[in-house]
């Protein structure tokens, strides 16, 4: 399994916005500075996440963007099935039944969904708050 760059900048602009969460709206083109992310890569993101009610915007001289929930809300799973898809760590784990002819037999399968469990339990219990505690975690080191 590998995330790729629109997983990981969805992550990194949800982040953005969570970091930012202060009832005033972000523009992209701050996130877009801040994170180093071209603008228009940014806008395709964002426009899949607002599909989805993860963020909220607001047209106009006092537009931008922001989170429709609270940070503790949002785990980094949800974030990164919506821009990646499933997360399987192989093909025959991604239906809700294993649809796979050799299930039965696959001395592999035990392995595979023991990485697939491990990997569930870390995005789907990590949430955009545990991030920005780990941000200004980062922040206060930093200055010390």
């Amino acid at each position: 399994m590998r995330i790729s760059t629109k997983g990981r900048y969805a992550l990194r602009l949800m982040v953005d916005l969570a970091m930012n969460n202060n009832g005033e709206m972000v523009r992209i083109k701050e996130i877009a500075q801040r994170q180093n992310i071209s603008e228009k890569y940014l806008e395709q993101i964002i426009a899949v996440l607002k599909k989805a009610g993860f963020v909220r915007s607001l047209r106009g001289s006092q537009g931008g963007y922001q989170l429709a929930k609270e940070p503790k809300e949002y785990t980094v799973g949800a974030i990164l099935r919506l821009t990646e898809g499933s997360m399987a760590v192989v093909a025959c784990l991604e239906d809700q039944e294993n649809q796979c002819t050799h299930a039965n037999q696959c001395v592999s399968l035990k392995i595979w969904t023991m990485i697939d469990k491990a990997v569930s339990d870390v995005i789907d219990h990590v949430t955009l708050q545990d991030m920005v505690e780990w941000e200004m975690e980062n922040v206060v080191n930093y200055m010390i």
